[in-house]
């Protein structure tokens, strides 16, 4: 059984996935800027192609940023003080459920257990962002979002250029649009600060591993849904290729 983020309400900090999370794939560490200590080791050969354990944290690192943007994007339609940030929270709510919903359709099919619960790292910049109000929370929202996404570029890039599996392919290049679309539409905003921008992409975090890591579902609750909006235009499923 599934149900939606808007309706999970605690969920949100503590959903599960239905099936047994020992008969599925979850990286021992996994932060924003972390990488596994072997990338490219072939961890299954499902139909789509072998699966590597880069490949495998991808997956994760595109739902546990989605589980962080979703709420986020939510509160800057509530909370943003110009029609530019409030059509940024729309972006950020409308891509990431259609990613998520390709994300727990590629996990699905690659037997790769999913967190329902972002890191604490990035439940920190969600925490932050819904403290702050006006000016303060429109500029922190636009300059935390592009960090982020700029980041996440560098990681889409380098899966998409060595993954041979077709289903993590076609997840990077719906990844990959929705990224640039975030970037454009906080750069729309003109309230991205991009020195502090180039800090939180140039600086590694001085966090523990288990702050860059989204903790793994806990057994027997629903997996939680980032739900699309009704007017959502974006498709939600990866092609394969």
């Amino acid at each position: 059984m599934l149900v939606s983020q808007k309706a999970a309400g605690t969920l949100f900090l503590g959903g599960a996935i239905s099936i047994t999370l020992g008969s599925l794939l979850y990286p021992s560490l996994l932060g924003v800027q972390k990488v596994s200590s072997a990338p490219a080791r072939i961890i299954a050969h499902p139909a789509t192609g072998p699966l590597t354990e880069a490949d495998r944290d991808f997956v994760v690192k595109v739902r546990s940023a989605g589980l962080w943007e979703y709420p986020v994007g939510e509160k800057a339609l509530r909370k943003g003080s110009t029609a530019a940030v409030r059509s940024a929270g729309q972006h950020l709510v409308d891509g990431v459920a259609a990613l998520d919903a390709a994300c727990r359709t590629a996990a699905g099919q690659l037997g790769i257990a999913l967190p329902d619960q972002p890191s604490p790292q990035q439940q920190g910049f969600a925490d932050r962002l819904k403290a702050e109000s006006g000016k303060q929370f429109d500029t922190d929202l636009a300059t935390t979002v592009r960090a982020t996404n700029g980041q996440f570029l560098t990681t889409i890039a380098g899966v998409r250029t060595t993954t041979r599996n077709s289903l993590v392919r076609a997840l990077a290049d719906q990844a990959n649009d929705a990224v640039l679309d975030h970037i454009t539409a906080v750069e729309k905003t003109g309230l991205v600060d991009f020195g502090q921008v180039l800090v939180q992409q140039t600086t590694s975090p001085d966090l523990a591993a288990q702050d860059l890591t989204p903790p793994p579902a806990a057994p027997g609750l629903p997996q939680v849904v980032l739900t699309p909006p009704a007017n959502s235009t974006v498709s939600p499923s990866p092609t394969v290729g």
